[in-house]
């Protein structure tokens, strides 16, 4: 399963960016967003279960909006009131994870190549 996550860009802070991911077939019933910044570890956003269940981290929640066309095979994550520390290279994953992994990088198999968001102040 091939990921290609796409729509990240520059934008100024409380601006706004969707992110698409297009997955080449539909085998897995779960997708995530992670995120990593420069000299950090790769981070949990957001996730999309097979039976609609969303799950957000703290430092997005209200903020951000994760969602799934079925029928296009693509992920797609709304982010809204953009702040600085939104800053990183965005991933979308693809996999099947179980409740205690579905913000761990193990929860899923696969992943996209990432797509830079940079919100400036």
């Amino acid at each position: 399963v091939q990921l290609q996550a796409s729509g990240g860009g520059s934008v100024q802070a409380g601006g706004s960016l969707r992110l698409s991911c297009a997955a080449s077939i539909r085998t897995f019933r779960s997708y995530g967003w992670f995120r990593q910044a420069p000299g950090k570890e790769r981070e949990f956003v957001a996730a999309i279960l097979s039976d609609g269940r969303k799950y957000y981290s703290d430092s997005v929640k209200g903020r951000f909006t994760i969602s799934r066309d079925n029928a296009k095979n693509t992920l797609y994550l709304e982010m809204n009131s953009l702040k600085v520390e939104d800053t990183a290279v965005y991933y979308c994953a693809a996999g099947n994870p179980i409740i205690s992994t579905v913000s761990r990088n193990e929860g899923y198999r696969n992943w996209g190549q990432g797509t830079q968001v940079t919100v400036s102040s």
